[in-house]
């Protein structure tokens, strides 16, 4: 009885260690991960800010007359937009009409060269942006 009782201890031991192991190895390795997290506001006034810094750049490049050079500012509108073009759609289901409709008239002008036209364009997109990102 003795010798079977000697034997067991170890061979318990040795499954206990290997399960309490086992269950260690589902454990995260980092006591501390650190989290990042990007709130929607976040992501969304990058969306605003660079839609400042494009209609900012298109409206220098107008003023000067070098539509080419607009056309090229304007054309990374659309990469900007579609960051913030939901949610001021839910803000506003009018405004978002507005910006839709003056972006087109920016384009139109742009490719027509009529300054005028682009310039108009341009502070309506300025107005109504400035106005949605701060609400």
């Amino acid at each position: 009885m003795m010798k079977r009782l000697i034997f067991t201890i170890p061979v318990a031991a040795i499954v206990l260690l290997t399960l309490v192991g086992c269950n260690n190895a589902q454990q995260p390795t980092s006591q501390n991960p650190t989290v990042t997290e990007t709130t929607g506001t976040t992501s969304a006034q990058g969306g605003f800010d660079a839609l400042a810094n494009v209609i900012s750049n298109t409206k220098a490049a107008v003023e000067t007359g070098d539509f080419n050079q607009a056309t090229q500012e304007f054309d990374k509108f659309e990469s900007a937009w579609v960051k913030v073009e939901d949610g001021v759609k839910t803000k506003s289901s009018q405004t978002y009409g507005v910006i839709e409709d003056a972006a087109t008239q920016v384009k139109s002008a742009l490719k027509a060269k009529d300054k005028a036209k682009a310039q108009e364009g341009l502070n309506i997109l300025n107005t109504n942006i400035t106005a949605v990102s701060k609400s």
